[in-house]
């Protein structure tokens, strides 16, 4: 029921009969649109009671409203707005015309976001979506997840254990990544040492506010990842891209910019480089624990795809070596279970993690528990690692077949290395076409392009090998015509 006793105004003191009060009241909320044609209104009786006045003052009220036509009345039966509104008398020019608040501007001073919003494209069944790095759902062990899921909201003491403590991240999630993330990347973390967030975009957030500030220098790579480029300028924090070569962020470059200015952080995605893929070497991740420690900066040590390896083990986390407790370490699992499971992660020390969570508090309660302890025991039971172990391969199958596609149809229109893991190819068109004509296709819709580098993301785990091919003949209609 609609809550009229809330809109309806009535002041008993006022020289304004209390019918002519019920009157106006209802006429203000009609034309504002809260009320709108064909609105059922409360029998005489009914709203008598939730205005706590006598039935007959409601009687004379909607008397007076249908009179001029702003309600219809049929005897013994209902009461609605009408649907033909009367004409308005002329106003003075001074006088504002009702209108519906949200339709509005809002006019007082408040912080804007540097772009606009764009509205996101849905995709129709016959198009082609080139993603810039997703899992393929159907090999993400996500049924298994839910099973486990399901059983959780059933048992009593799994309901209770879900509920508590979540900001952090449930114990038994935390707990179970203490044992997982020793094994699989040699770090050595108690629960305490762990937050569990919304994917790894959370975790660059909260780093970002905790690190940075308007006196506050951070290096990135040129190009990186926009939105964690945006995060940091969100902060007022100054900025210096540094270039990326096939090694990975130039430390060269990095000393030489320590030597002139004071550096607050680092961020470095050190496995499969967004957007180009690349992996930082060994040499260069010592160099960056090197200067870390010479020049007293954070690190931010984005390793959002760890797991994808194909040609060899990966390297260690440049966080599993011998530091100052200065690295923030993120991860995500939404490259194994599916991009709209947003489970991501962050490793520091415990006092940092402490206000992390603070912070996380103020924003976001906690995550889902259910789905945290649902995860811990996929990882404990082993489902985790055999669906990696099984990813793993058709991804590095698919990746092969797209190298061939691409050499076969389009040798002579794009250039790129092919990345020892990883979910996607940077793919660089040659210079004699341009990348926008990518997005006239039609029929094909590609999410990441980055017209600087005229250059866009293949992602090419997501795809099957037909839907390979399928998007290759149309990047080659579009590339030859």
């Amino acid at each position: 029921m609609f809550p009229f006793q809330n809109i309806i105004t009535i002041d008993k003191e006022s020289k304004t009969p209390l019918y002519r009060q019920i009157a106006i009241s209802i006429i203000n909320e009609i034309r504002t649109g809260t009320l709108k044609a064909g609105t059922p209104l409360p029998g005489t009786r009914e709203l008598s009671k939730l205005l706590g006045v006598h039935r007959k003052t409601v009687i004379a009220a909607y008397d007076e409203l249908h009179a001029q036509d702003w309600i219809i009345v049929i005897p013994r039966k209902q009461v609605t707005v009408s649907q033909q509104i009367p004409v308005l008398k002329a106003k003075n020019w001074s006088q504002k015309e009702a209108a519906s608040s949200y339709q509005n501007t809002f006019s007082l001073p408040f912080h804007k976001a540097e772009e606009k919003m764009s509205d996101k494209k849905i995709l129709t069944a016959p198009e082609i979506l080139i993603d810039d790095g997703y899992p393929d759902i159907r090999l993400s062990p996500i049924e298994d997840l839910l099973k486990i899921y399901r059983s959780y909201t059933t048992r009593k003491y799994a309901v209770k254990n879900a509920i508590v403590g979540t900001t952090q991240g449930t114990l038994k999630l935390r707990n179970e990544l203490v044992s997982y993330l020793s094994k699989t990347r040699g770090l050595n973390i108690t629960a305490d040492n762990l937050l569990i967030t919304h994917g790894a975009q959370m975790s660059i957030y909260l780093a970002s506010q905790l690190l940075l500030d308007k006196d506050a220098t951070i290096i990135t790579g040129n190009p990186d990842y926009p939105i964690a480029n945006k995060t940091f300028a969100r902060t007022k924090a100054t900025l210096i891209e540094v270039a990326v070569d096939e090694n990975g962020l130039d430390m060269a470059a990095v000393e030489k910019i320590c030597k002139k200015k004071k550096i607050t952080a680092v961020y470095v995605i050190p496995h499969h480089h967004y957007p180009t893929t690349v992996t930082l070497s060994v040499q260069r991740r010592m160099k960056l624990l090197e200067l870390s420690h010479q020049y007293s900066f954070a690190i931010i040590e984005d390793d959002y795809d760890y797991d994808y390896h194909y040609a060899s083990s990966p390297y260690l986390p440049i966080a599993s070596g011998s530091h100052n407790g200065n690295i923030i370490y993120i991860g995500s699992f939404s490259k194994i279970l599916g991009p709209s499971i947003r489970i991501g992660f962050m490793i520091a020390p415990k006092n940092f993690i402490e206000q992390c969570t603070m912070l996380r508090e103020e924003i976001d309660f906690g995550g889902d528990g259910y789905m945290q302890n649902a995860l811990a025991e996929l990882i404990k039971n082993g489902d985790l690692s055999r669906c990696l172990k099984k990813t793993k391969k058709s991804y590095r199958q698919r990746r092969d077949y797209l190298d061939a596609l691409l050499k076969k149809h389009l040798g002579d229109s794009v250039s790129y290395s092919l990345p020892d893991g990883g979910m996607a190819i940077w793919i660089k068109i040659n210079p004699m076409f341009s990348v926008n004509k990518l997005t006239s296709i039609h029929q094909l819709h590609i999410k990441r392009i980055h017209t600087q580098e005229n250059a866009f993301r293949f992602g090419f785990a997501s795809m099957n090998e037909p839907e390979l091919e399928e998007a290759v003949s149309c990047l080659k209609a579009a590339l030859k015509n």
